[in-house]
This record gives structure tokens, sequence and C-alpha cells, in this order.
């Protein structure tokens, strides 16, 4: 390509311009090479409450006067007030805050780990709920709840982390996931771990589906068999919904007879003595 335009710069040169012998004999021809197409937007790939906040984000940045959900959140719970979070697109929101720990009465505390990003609302529910509920049934069980796994939040992604899915509540910060308790004796306890006790299991099952307008957990859709999720999502007519099979093992005598395959045999080798000939 360099050569033809070379031979034509001269060519026109000479027979036009006249140009004679100032042509040079290596002549180097701009091309307009087009620049690569725009990466478009990930639904997919999750992006923190400090992206959401924009490039404008200033530490310390909070609103000035609490809501008063803010208030009464104060009473029950150690939080960190955060700044309005705003996009990409529809995430985001205002009134945020970062719930680090449920106080209980008698001056014990409850921790949230990793301390979850949500609207005010959400988090006064979620507090209000291990306060109240939580708690007292992991109590009567024999020991105290210390602290609460969770497993996502606040995160600007579509349902379930699919491309070009309808925007996720978590995306609104309107959500959580948790997956374990821990107790005061250090003992983990699954929320859907078919070995923990399932008369627990069944009211922690009973008192979130009274408290919030979504529970899935195991059975509900395939996407939430190991942890539940959680949120206050509106809709028409009050509807909600409660899908989470609270499981237990299968009887011994079942996993017994239970049928295991036998591995693939293994290939002949040429040469290789028959079975009976093996010592």
């Amino acid at each position: 390509m360099r050569l033809v335009a070379a031979i034509l710069w001269r060519v026109g040169c000479g027979l036009i311009l006249g140009c004679g012998s100032a042509v040079a004999e290596d002549v180097p021809v701009p091309m307009s090479v087009p620049l690569p197409r725009p990466r478009p937007p990930l639904w997919a790939e999750p992006q923190s409450f400090l992206e959401a906040a924009g490039p404008d984000f200033k530490s310390g940045e909070v609103t000035a006067e609490p809501s008063d959900c803010r208030k009464r959140l104060d009473v029950i719970a150690a939080i960190s007030p955060m700044p309005r979070l705003i996009g990409p697109g529809a995430c985001g929101g205002g009134d945020m805050v970062q719930l680090d720990a449920v106080l209980i009465p008698g001056h014990e505390r409850v921790a949230l780990k990793p301390a979850p990003v949500l609207r005010c609302v959400m988090a006064e529910q979620l507090a209000a709920w291990i306060r109240d509920e939580a708690a007292p049934r992991v109590a009567a069980a024999g020991t105290a709840l210390r602290s609460v796994e969770t497993y996502d939040d606040f995160d600007c992604r579509g349902r379930n982390r699919i491309l070009g899915a309808k925007l996720s509540e978590h995306g609104k910060g309107n959500a959580v996931d948790l997956r374990t308790f821990t107790l005061a004796d250090r003992h983990v306890i699954g929320l859907t771990d078919m070995t923990a006790p399932k008369d627990l299991r069944q009211g922690i099952r009973d008192s979130v589906c009274a408290r919030f307008t979504t529970v899935l957990g195991p059975g509900s859709d395939g996407y939430h068999e190991g942890h539940i999720h959680l949120d206050l999502a509106e809709r028409s007519r009050g509807y909600r919904i409660c899908q989470w099979e609270v499981r237990e093992p299968p009887p011994p005598a079942e996993i017994a007879s239970a049928k295991v395959p036998l591995p693939t045999p293994r290939p002949s080798i040429p040469g290789d003595p028959a079975p009976a000939q093996k010592l």
C-alpha cells in the first residue's frame, strides 16, 4: 500500500505540480484508522457504592439532617451514614447507611459481617428483625447470637447477575443476602444447612416472611440454594413472595440404599496378562 501511494504521489507531482527531484524516495502516507467501538456497560459487573457515588464524592459528605428513619435506627443499631448514591443508570438512592451492628437488650451487640450498605428503611427492618426475632430464637436454643454473615447488599446489577435483566433490588440498596449465624460458643449455623436444627430454621423462615416482601431460598429459583435473599420490593396490591424450602437430610436408610455408580472399567492394555494370571 505504501509503495503504490508513493508512486501515485510522484506521478501526480511530476505531471501536475512539477516537483521534480524534490520528491522524497519514501514518503509516509497518513491513513485514517477508525477507533474501536466503546465497550457497552455490563450489568453483570458489580460496582461498589464508592463508584456509584460518582467522581464528585467527598469523604464524610452525608445528609446534614438525619431522617426520621435514621433517628429510629440509631436507637437499635450502630450505623455509618453514607452519601447519596447516584447511578450508574437507575442504581443508587438517598438516605443510605452502613449497618455495622445491631444493639440487643443487655448491652450486647450482633455484628454484621461484612457490614451491608442499605437504604435506611431496609436497614431498619433488618436490624429490628435481628433484635426482635433472630436473636431471641437463637437464645431460646441455649446460646447467644454474636454475628450474622451477609453475602450481598448494595450492588448495581441485574437480577441474579443476568446480563440485561431487570434491575435488582440490590441496585437500590433495598435487599440483603444472609448466609450464616455465628453463636457465642463459636458454633456456626448455616441458614440453608440441612443438618442445622430444623425448628430454628423454620422459625427464622416464618419470621422473615412476615416482615419482608420477598424471601428467596432453597427451592426458589436455583440461584439461592446457599443463601437467603430478603428485600422490601413494592408490588401492586401488597403482593409478597415467600419461597424458602426448609429442607432436612434424607433418612439414613434411604442414603444407605442409594445406588452408587461403579467406576468406568479400566481399558485393556495390549500385552497385559489376563485377570486370572495377575497376582
